[in-house]
């Protein structure tokens, strides 16, 4: 029953990664891909999608996987799957952690899953990369895609340019909107 598979698919990834949305990107892209919801190049096109619209990464992108896979039903419970564990975890943190605020073990515990949700987003962040920038979809061949290499040199030319002149990070939306547009006039040509 789909509707179950999405529910338990989408638990598992909400307890087992920790990090936030972009963190969970490698083990979404395990499970869709295992399941036969997507193919590499639609995943690659989904995170675009996902990243582009209001809301958190993680819940977007359960809510869309489920959508398409099983309706409003299947949205939804994907949905509820991957908020879940956080839901809970938040509500039992926020009432015991007041009495362990000062523990050594919670301060190490916290202390190590850092560097696992860092290497978790480091994962996604080069995979992401490799399949846009440097390979043809889901194929392993070497073949670049000299536009979205430009694309990205653009936009590290640009932020670099605002941090220099602003000395702060450049806001994403006006990035999200000046790689639409060369992605319009490169693409098109």
């Amino acid at each position: 029953m789909i509707y179950l598979k999405l529910f338990w698919e989408f638990l598992k990834i909400g307890a087992l990664s920790f990090g936030g949305g972009y963190a969970m990107i490698a083990p979404v892209r395990d499970v869709v891909i295992q399941n036969g919801w997507m193919t590499d190049a639609g995943f690659m096109q989904f995170i675009g999608v996902c990243e582009s619209t209001p809301g958190v990464l993680a819940v977007n992108m359960a809510t869309f996987v489920g959508s398409t896979q099983g309706g409003f039903v299947g949205a939804a419970l994907a949905t509820l799957g991957v908020i879940l564990p956080a839901f809970c975890v938040m509500l039992l943190l926020g009432t015991v952690l007041s009495r362990f605020r000062e523990s050594r073990g919670l301060a190490a515990a916290l202390s190590g899953i850092r560097p696992a949700a860092l290497g978790m987003i480091l994962s996604a962040g080069a995979w992401l990369s490799a399949q846009t920038l440097v390979f043809s979809g889901s194929t392993p061949a070497f073949s670049p895609d000299f536009k979205a290499i430009a694309i990205a040199v653009v936009l590290l030319l640009v932020m670099a340019v605002w941090k220099k002149k602003k000395e702060k990070k450049m806001p994403a939306v006006p990035l999200i909107g000046i790689s639409a547009v060369l992605g319009a006039v490169l693409y098109s040509v």
